[in-house]
């Protein structure tokens, strides 16, 4: 005997609730980030919009390239290696920048950072990234011995012995000398050069032009090897590019600001989660967004809102890390199920 409950005659009937279309969610993640920007520029400014508007667009502009830059590298990453909790962090390069600023002040002195150039410093600083990045890179990778894997696992190592590295050498530094160094250890918006600003920008505007030329490849190399290579795609020589692009989003955002570990993997979870689709060309654009609206909006909580002088990229760790461990035991409940 059939259980179903036949509605009343004339009784309305209840239809389901139909789903936002990808483009409409980008459409009002961007309307949202462009109220947090405007809210960022024009709150509480006294009265001195004139002056206190122009001072707030440098940090601005600094917010959204580094956010910009973060989540586009960190999806395509996740691109390459298949894999939603991997970030390119892992592959050292906020270890490594830390190691640089902990030899520059345990051999010579923090002082050298006041007197050396700051664009000298940023161009050094990026491209020492850049070639440890390209050289493991081609060591494990373009030679065609070694899986994807186990470039993950040497960047780890790396990582983990510069990180070895940088706390021994941090021992016997001066506690006068490590306050400085210690400064430099976190990412801060605060003390931005503007001309290492419009040189991140015109970087980050050439990845991102490349990347919008390619959102159908990387579609397709998020099918995995064998079907990316069936459908017509040489995913070898892809996957090197994307790595390189990512090596040169993250070293540059990293030299202009300092490490952020976890915000990649915090933006990229929250695009995945808003866009319904595995399209790159909405999930990449609501990474980028994701990660304007964190950074700015929560630049505009601690400082308008808060008022608290708590560095933001210690926040974002929390919140990062605490999604990274969240993303680990959902898996693994998972995989038991």
């Amino acid at each position: 005997m059939s259980t179903d409950v036949q509605p009343l005659p004339g009784a309305p009937v209840a239809r389901p609730r139909r789903a936002l279309s990808p483009w409409t969610r980008v459409g009002l993640a961007a309307v949202v980030a462009v109220a947090v920007v405007a809210g960022f520029l024009l709150a509480d400014t006294g009265g001195y919009a004139e002056i206190v508007v122009p001072l707030r667009i440098r940090r601005l502009v600094a917010l959204v390239l580094v956010g910009w830059a973060i989540a586009l590298s960190t999806v395509l990453f996740q691109t390459v290696t298949g894999n939603r909790i991997l970030t390119p962090a892992l592959m050292g390069f906020d270890a490594l920048y830390v190691l640089v600023q902990t030899v520059v002040v345990f051999f010579f002195s923090a002082q050298l950072f006041r007197d050396t150039d700051p664009r000298l410093q940023f161009a050094l600083e990026t491209l020492l990234m850049l070639v440890f990045a390209l050289t493991l890179f081609r060591w494990l990778f373009t030679s065609g011995r070694y899986p994807l894997h186990v470039l993950i696992l040497v960047g780890m190592v790396f990582a983990t012995l510069f990180r070895s590295i940088a706390g021994f050498l941090q021992r016997l530094i001066d506690p006068s000398e490590f306050q400085v160094l210690q400064n430099l250890m976190f990412a801060s918006f605060t003390t931005v050069d503007e001309d290492l600003v419009w040189v991140t920008a015109a970087v980050v505007a050439v990845a991102t032009l490349v990347v919008v030329r390619r959102l159908r490849v990387y579609d397709v190399l998020a099918l995995g090897a064998p079907t990316a290579t069936s459908l017509g795609v040489d995913h070898r020589r892809e996957t090197t590019r994307v790595l390189a692009l990512v090596a040169v989003l993250v070293s540059v955002s990293t030299a202009l600001v300092g490490p952020i570990t976890f915000f990649g993997l915090l933006v990229a979870h929250l695009a995945y989660l808003l866009a319904g689709t595995h399209r790159h060309a909405v999930v990449l654009p609501l990474a980028g967004l994701s990660a304007v609206i964190c950074l700015v909006g929560g630049q505009f909580v601690l400082e308008r809102l808060l008022d608290v002088t708590t560095t933001l990229s210690v926040v974002i760790e929390l919140v990062g890390g605490l999604t990274f461990i969240a993303l680990l035991i959902h898996r693994a409940r998972r995989n038991l199920a």
